[in-house]
């Protein structure tokens, strides 16, 4: 767990993918979370998905540029074209600035 710094920049991605090609979606999700990672103002990731098949994804950024940045990637704009195609039947991509963040857990 991360408590985030305020003016942190939350990417929030919904969607719910078709089920076609599972190890295909697999592989590409695990290659755009390296590149993520890799990526300058990378904050850190959070997602689940459900039986149903809609999911959240939520990456987090230094700032706006860093955002953009991966938003502008070269291999993360062919890795979502190809989630367009063959593995998302609808997403949601909502941008916002985190104002306060804390953790907690179960001692």
């Amino acid at each position: 767990m991360t408590t985030l710094a305020p003016g942190t920049i939350a990417v929030i991605f919904v969607s719910e993918v078709t089920g076609d090609d599972p190890e295909g979606y697999a592989a590409a999700a695990a290659e755009a979370d390296a590149l993520a990672a890799a990526q300058p103002g990378y904050r850190g990731i959070d997602s689940a998905r459900g039986a149903d098949g809609i999911g959240i994804t939520v990456s987090y950024w230094a700032d706006e540029a860093a955002a953009i940045g991966w938003r502008q990637h070269a291999r993360h704009s062919e890795i979502r074209d190809a989630g367009r195609g063959r593995w998302y039947r609808w997403y949601s991509l909502h941008v916002a600035e985190v104002g306060r963040s804390y953790d907690w857990e179960k001692g």
